[in-house]
């Protein structure tokens, strides 16, 4: 199949406005947005054609609060990490929508999989994580073209995490994901938008 301009130009603008949400609608999302999401993921490439990445719907309320606990301790060292405007800068940021998103995801990488039989990983195990981050991004990509919003919370300790939902010792946690309508459209990215840093360009080296 060959694509036109006009679908490089809808890539470009799905690519500029897939942004990080933290700001989230309480409607539930129906389950042929779920679907969607979900095939999004069975489309990612993988190592080997691995499919490492494991996905827990988190549905409890219990479990729900105690992410949000082990979010909130992360958070704490991190800002303990600053000083000064920065530290101050930090405290303004929104950066988890544990609260109210209706979709929310815990990812994780299975280390051992027998999908693959090992090709392509054994030089480079981590391929594997890489693959799933790859299918964390194919379903921001997906959601952003369903006006759905993404956002990855990564201020949080894996190995509390992986205590917390009992994986397996070969599990190795990845993201924890808040899925839900953003209360507001916006293609500025958060972090541009409070003056924290703005993007550096990609360069390519010749050598």
């Amino acid at each position: 199949m060959d694509f036109a301009e006009h679908d490089r130009d809808i890539l470009t603008q799905i690519l500029r406005w897939r942004r990080d949400v933290r700001h989230f609608r309480p409607d539930a999302l129906n389950s042929d947005i779920e679907d969607a999401l979900q095939q999004a993921m069975d489309l990612a490439p993988s190592v080997g054609n691995a499919r490492p990445w494991r996905v827990i719907r988190v549905e409890s309320p219990d479990l729900r609060k105690a992410g949000q606990e082990i979010f909130s301790t992360c958070n704490q060292a991190a800002r303990d990490s600053y000083d000064g405007a920065q530290r101050d800068a930090y405290m303004a940021l929104k950066l988890a929508g544990m609260e109210v998103a209706p979709l929310q995801l815990a990812i994780f990488t299975e280390t051992a999989p027998e999908e693959g039989h090992g090709l392509g990983r054994a030089t480079m195990p981590e391929t594997l994580v890489q693959s799933t981050a790859m299918s964390i991004y194919s379903l921001m990509l997906t959601a952003r073209a369903l006006n759905i919003g993404v956002g990855m919370v990564s201020i949080l300790d894996p190995g509390a995490m992986e205590r917390l939902f009992d994986v397996p010792d070969t599990w190795c946690f990845a993201s924890w994901l808040c899925i839900g309508y953003p209360e507001t459209q916006d293609d500025t990215p958060l972090l541009h938008r409070v003056g924290w840093q703005e993007n550096t360009q990609t360069q390519w080296e010749t050598r």
